[in-house]
């Protein structure tokens, strides 16, 4: 009797490993319905939260006084130089434990506090870039009409910048969805466990990696319509709106006077 072939059998185990599709079919439900949703609020959160931040620490580097700035250079520098791994820790466990609870003892609030000072960092930085990036003549005139720095900073200036760098934010926001997954750290309590946390439950009960690969999906779902976007968006604002698009320029009605001719009669 021949013995059967390793190679087919090697091949059978890694399709039954990763490609159950019996499980991946269970584990879509509670994906979708608990997951995915706890996904997307934890980076809305923190993207709502990170651009805050930014904007106050992207002013705060334009500053010409070092010690305005300096805060915000050790913020920025600190938190891009970490794993997100360490600060997810740091905010999670370390605040708890050193007796600063803001959200008490729920594990959600720390999550997106915890990838939104991550996403704060990175934005800051794409904000700084894309306001420099404005003609200083802008800010000049603004001055001259009689603005306050403030006020032509937030009115004229900041809002050329902020549209400069969208598809850079737009990719930064795509990281934070993916970042979102490190939070399963934090130990989420049922109801709040997003997509990478429900699949890992999964992964540990059945021994089986197919779980993985539905999280994995999901996450797909999520940020490759977000990436064509952000590249869409890049080549919208870096060709300018399609000659179609743009409304035709018609000559003004002008008013039909009579115009006096030879001998002085009108005509």
């Amino acid at each position: 009797m021949t013995p059967p072939s390793p190679i087919p059998m090697a091949s059978n185990a890694l399709v039954n490993t990763f490609f159950d599709w019996d499980l991946i079919a269970r584990t879509f439900p509670r994906l979708i319905t608990e997951g995915l949703l706890n996904t997307l609020i934890i980076a809305a959160g923190a993207i709502v939260l990170g651009v805050a931040i930014a904007l106050v620490a992207a002013m705060l580097l334009l500053s010409n006084r070092w010690w305005v700035r300096l805060p915000a250079r050790l913020y920025v520098d600190v938190f891009r130089g970490l794993p997100v791994i360490i600060t997810v820790m740091l905010v999670g466990v370390g605040l708890p434990a050193a007796g600063f609870r803001p959200f008490g003892t729920d594990p959600f609030g720390y999550a997106i506090l915890a990838i939104g000072i991550i996403s704060g960092a990175y934005t800051a930085e794409i904000f700084r870039s894309g306001i420099q990036s404005v003609d200083p003549g802008q800010l000049q005139a603004a001055r001259s009409l009689g603005m306050s720095y403030l006020s032509a900073m937030r009115l004229v200036v900041v809002p050329q910048g902020v549209r400069r760098v969208l598809p850079a934010m737009a990719g930064q926001f795509v990281k934070d969805i993916k970042e979102s997954s490190l939070v399963y750290l934090l130990g989420l309590a049922a109801g709040q466990r997003e997509l990478y946390f429900i699949a890992q439950e999964e992964v540990s009960r059945t021994y089986n990696s197919s779980p993985l690969i539905a999280a994995g999906l999901c996450y797909l779902a999520l940020t490759i319509p977000m990436t064509y976007f952000v590249n869409h968006l890049d080549r919208r604002l870096r060709d300018g709106p399609r000659p179609g698009n743009s409304p035709a320029l018609t000559e003004p009605d002008l008013p039909k006077t009579p115009v006096p001719a030879a001998g002085g009669e009108t005509r």
